[in-house]
């Protein structure tokens, strides 16, 4: 082949394997003319000049893929942007007007066309910015995704009319953007004809779209995803109906979260394309419209948390093409025969009655699908998840469910009055079971223990639980998380194979019979975060090893017959305890000075054991219960792909009951050290703790006077010092405390006047009785600086009078005073001043001095003749 026919052969080819913008000759990228008149004489040419042709298409070719730098006019567009936006976090310091930043196209976020130059894509999404959002970016007119959804710098628009000069965007997301100025948002979605995905979560989007132009504006039917979810601030109502059923393209819409009321629209039926269905957390109400049976595409349908009261037909979701995997109805009202297709199968008679659809996931928690378990539920045979928690259940669980579940990655069907006893079961390892709050009983069977989560509480299970010591867990798998067992009739003593639960997070073996010690192998569960032994028979003293579970924080050992001292080492390792509960034990010894240390600590419960020694000064340095921050007690885990969540609860003593917290626990802030052996003063250093809510010193030995300040405990709802041998007087402080609604200071030896004031007089006699030299109301015990005759209750009027009697003594003292000084300087001020006056006063004073003096002189001789006579 000669050298001339090669290059025309090489020629060839580099041009077919061109770009279709260079063979069609561009302006700005054409065809060099050499290589154009060759490709046009077929081949007659030199190889010279063949040589020269293909070095020209070969440069061609290169420049076609060369990036252009972006465009002037759209970089200028983008600093305006960043002018008006925050940037908490200098995540824009790639923008600017510095040499090393004229191309807009590598700045972050930012991506460029690379033929054309234009700004194709803006991605700043999940960053620290805030402010507002310039009209400027109307001038990025070639952009096609504007995504700046999830900024947590609060971020705001007050309109959204510089969208219209978007039309090639295809992707938009403004959530978490305030758009609550935004009034003609759906006028301006509407100018955008390309537009496939829009989110706008968390927007505060009005809560009614203008019915202006609706009809005249061509909506953007290529809309394929819409989420308007949690707008509900405002409340996005079924006033926006016409403005959404224009998208008849959708694939995805969410809607929840928000203000929609009133029925279920039968239009929803028309969008045909629907996968993804989300109206929950509404107050939509009614019955669920048939039409909903046309969307036969549809996968997923969450109408939970609204006021549905049944369903019209019963193939609702009867479509051909069975696709759905996702059915959440719970948390409505759907209940007895409004809801036939998922109550009433007792018995399969007919096909016509059995669900199509092949659902993953069905929650119908609290829906009224009782009092037989529902059969239907058999033809189910790809559920990943299934909740029919508190659905009225009164049944004995068929055989063929328990086959089925080996499938189920989460099982809840608690609160409901399930009976019978649980095979032994071969379950999916990553199994999440909630059986809770039922009537089961027997044994509990070992293939149970080989899940991931196990919640058996609430139930009448007996026996030992020694065979999950025959489960036995691969080192690199994860075992069981969660074990909850409590209040049931298990009996026995604890496990001897803690190392086989080394993955638990919270175990709770509470409210049944186990006896025996706690063995030192607990150190083994050193994830354990929460640990609830209470009321059981269990002996012994504190494990040492125990002080290995650092990340313990709740330890509740109540009730039981534990013994010994309480060790100091709790204090130093288990640094993140929220609730220490040893209460109702047999625990001797002093409170060990280490407990100063917890500085989580909001719940310290020591009472009803034999303790003896002082309270310590330091418990001042618990910090948690002098600042308003509170700690959670939750957790979650991600174990293939479920979520495991959990909210930790107790009993606590208060106001003379038990009662269980869960959510509000946060909220107790407690010491309660009573029914010990305990002597000494109360330390003042405890008003440190400014935010306790809870204070019990009751039926110890303590001595000596209230501390003075304890008003300073404001937090304070509940105070017991009774049966101790406290004395003086009750502090004028604690009519301070407004929040006080339990107060007990009865059976000491207080003394005096109860301080007056509404809020010590609001309590009941009982309050301060034992107390014999106390006084005033209310008490009857009058107190001796009370008037005879005087209803103890006036005592407030004799202060008021006292007062105005003091005022009077003021006045009267205050009167002698000013007529003293103007008397004698009246007198006197006038004789220093004027001369004249003095003369002839003084002159006055003599005469009348002399006429005295001659005139007794004359009376006293007169007086002597006479008598001589």
């Amino acid at each position: 082949m000669s050298v001339k026919s090669t290059l025309n052969m090489l020629l060839r080819m580099v041009y077919k394997s061109m770009p279709s913008l260079l063979r069609n000759r561009k302006p700005e990228l054409a065809i060099p003319d050499e290589v154009a008149f060759l490709m046009k004489m077929g081949g007659n040419g030199s190889p010279f000049q063949y040589l020269i042709a293909f070095s020209l298409l070969l440069l061609s070719f290169k420049a076609c893929y060369a990036k252009v730098g972006c465009i002037e006019r759209e970089r200028q567009a983008l600093l305006h942007f960043k002018q008006g936006v925050v940037d908490y976090n200098g995540v824009l310091s790639s923008w600017g007007n510095g040499d090393d930043k004229g191309d807009c196209c590598k700045w972050i976020g930012v991506e460029c066309n690379n033929q054309t130059g234009h700004v194709i894509t803006l991605e700043l999404h999940d960053l620290a910015l805030g402010g507002s959002l310039s009209s400027h970016l109307r001038n990025l007119s070639n952009l096609q995704s504007l995504d700046l959804g999830y900024n947590y710098g609060y971020m705001t628009c007050e309109n959204l009319d510089w969208l219209s000069g978007l039309p090639l965007l295809t992707y938009l997301d403004l959530s978490e953007v305030d758009l609550s100025k935004a009034i003609h948002w759906g006028q301006a979605i509407n100018k955008i004809p390309s537009l496939t995905v829009l989110y706008l979560r968390y927007t505060q989007l009005c809560w009614s779209i203008p019915t202006v132009s609706i009809s005249h504006i061509n909506s953007s039917t290529s809309l394929v995803v819409l989420d308007l979810a949690w707008n509900g601030w405002n409340g996005l109502t079924c006033s926006m109906y016409p403005w959404l059923f224009n998208f008849s393209s959708l694939v995805h819409l969410d809607l929840s979260h928000n203000d929609l009321n009133g029925s279920i629209p039968d239009v929803l039926g028309n969008m045909t394309n629907l996968a993804y269905l989300d109206l929950s957390s509404n107050q939509l109400e009614g019955e669920i419209p048939k039409s909903l049976r046309y969307l036969c595409k549809l996968e997923t349908l969450y109408l939970s948390i609204n006021n549905l009261t049944g369903l019209l037909e019963k193939d609702f979701l009867a479509c051909s093409n069975d696709t759905l995997e996702h059915l959440d109805l719970s948390y409505n009202q759907l209940k007895g025969t409004s809801f036939p297709q998922l109550s009433g199968f007792s018995q399969l008679r007919d096909l016509e009655q059995v669900p199509r659809f092949q659902a993953r996931e069905i929650l119908l928690a609290s829906c009224k699908l009782g009092p037989r378990f529902p059969s239907w539920l058999q033809t189910q045979k790809l559920l990943d998840k299934l909740d029919i928690s508190a659905s009225g259940i009164s049944d004995v669980i068929p055989n063929w469910f328990w086959n089925s579940t080996r499938n189920l990655a989460w099982l809840n069907i608690s609160n409901n009055h399930f009976s019978g006893t649980l095979p032994n079961l071969t379950l999916y390892s990553s199994l999440g079971m909630d059986l809770s709050s039922n009537c089961f009983e027997g044994s509990i069977p070992q293939s149970i223990f080989d899940t991931h989560w196990l919640d058996l509480s609430k139930n009448m299970f007996s026996g030992s639980i020694s065979l999950s010591c025959e489960i036995s867990v691969p080192f690199h798998d994860v075992g069981l998380l969660h074990l909850d067992l409590s209040s049931n009739q298990l009996s026995g003593e604890l496990p001897k194979c803690w190392e086989q639960w080394k993955d638990l997070i919270v175990l709770n073996l509470a409210n049944n019979n186990f006896f025996g010690k706690i063995r030192n192998s607990i150190s083994s569960l050193y994830k354990l975060r929460t640990l609830h032994l209470r009321n059981n028979s269990l002996t012994g003293a504190l494990p040492w090893s125990l002080k290995d579970c650092r990340y313990l924080s709740l330890v509740d050992l109540r009730k039981n017959k534990l013994s010994g001292r309480i060790p100091a080492w709790i204090g130093d390792s288990l640094s993140n305890l929220i609730v220490l509960n040893l209460r109702s034990n047999d625990f001797n010894g002093s409170i060990p000075l280490n407990l100063c240390r917890l500085k989580h600590i909001q719940m310290l419960d020591i009472s009803g054991n034999n303790l003896s020694g002082k309270i310590p000064k330091c418990l001042k340095h618990l910090t948690a219960m002098s600042h308003k921050e509170s700690s959670d007690i939750a957790y979650e885990e991600l174990v293939s792909e479920m979520l495991f969540t959990y909210v930790d609860n107790t009993l606590v003593q208060w106001k003379g009951k038990e009662s269980e917290y869960k959510n509000t626990l946060r909220f107790i802030k407690l010491i309660d050290f009573s029914s010990n052996n305990l002597i000494g003063g109360i330390p003042i250093e405890l008003t440190y703790l400014v935010e306790l809510v809870s204070l019990n010193f009751s039926r110890n030995n303590l001595v000596g006077p209230i501390p003075a300040t304890f008003g300073q405990l404001k937090s304070l709802d509940l105070l017991d010092l009774s049966q101790n041998q406290l004395q003086g007087e009750i502090p004028d402080s604690l009519s301070q405390i407004a929040g006080l609604s339990v107060l007990d200071l009865s059976n000491n030896t207080l003394s005096g006047k109860i301080p007056l004031g509404t809020q010590l007089q609001s309590f009941n006699a009982s309050t301060y009785k034992g107390n014999l030299g106390l006084c005033g109301p209310p008490l009857l015990t009058k107190c001796q600086e009370d008037e005879p005759g005087e209803v103890s209750f006036t005592g407030l009027s004799r202060k008021k009078k006292d007062n105005q009697d003091d005022a009077n003594d003021i006045w009267f003292y205050g009167s002698i005073a000013l007529g003293f000084i103007i008397g004698f300087w009246g007198v006197c001020g006038t004789l220093l001043f004027n001369t004249s006056w003095r003369y002839a006063y003084f002159q006055f004073l003599s005469k009348v001095k002399d006429w005295l003096y001659v005139t007794t002189v004359i009376n006293m001789n007169r007086m002597q003749r006479n008598l001589q006579s």
